[in-house]
């Protein structure tokens, strides 16, 4: 095994006070593959402010705000990661779902975003997103 030089003494990483981290099975058993830059934003935002047990509770307008995303697109994450099970959602909650392989659990309903609030701006490309899904 190489030894890694340190090459910044000054500014090595400790552990923080509080629980934060990210499991490198993430990368190594490939959960990242195929994923958006969208998505993995959103996966590093919810295991940053995550606690112990992965749960962590922000509106979509101050996750949107904080990852520069628009509602649809925040929602389009939001499933992918859904999808690919690296979270739990039941709003305004999220859980950070552990990567050991867990019980097989019942499909989730289909994900559908909230309707916009009044007063929202939407961008013309969100505004027809929502209607087709209305329709579908």
């Amino acid at each position: 095994m190489k030894t890694k030089p340190i090459l910044c003494p000054g500014r090595l990483r400790h552990v923080p006070r509080q629980f934060s981290w990210i499991d490198q099975r993430l990368v190594r058993d490939r959960h990242i593959q195929g994923r958006s830059p969208e998505a993995l934003a959103l996966y590093l935002l919810l295991c940053t402010v995550a606690d112990a047990q992965g749960t962590s509770y922000y509106s979509d307008a101050t996750t949107g705000g904080l990852l520069s995303l628009s509602r649809v697109r925040l929602c389009e994450a939001r499933a992918e990661l859904l999808a690919a099970g690296l979270i739990a959602h039941r709003a305004p909650f999220y859980q950070v779902l552990s990567l050991d392989p867990g019980p097989a659990a019942p499909p989730a309903p289909a994900h559908r975003p909230e309707p916009p609030r009044a007063g929202e701006i939407l961008s013309a490309a969100e505004i027809l997103r929502t209607l087709m899904e209305a329709a579908e």
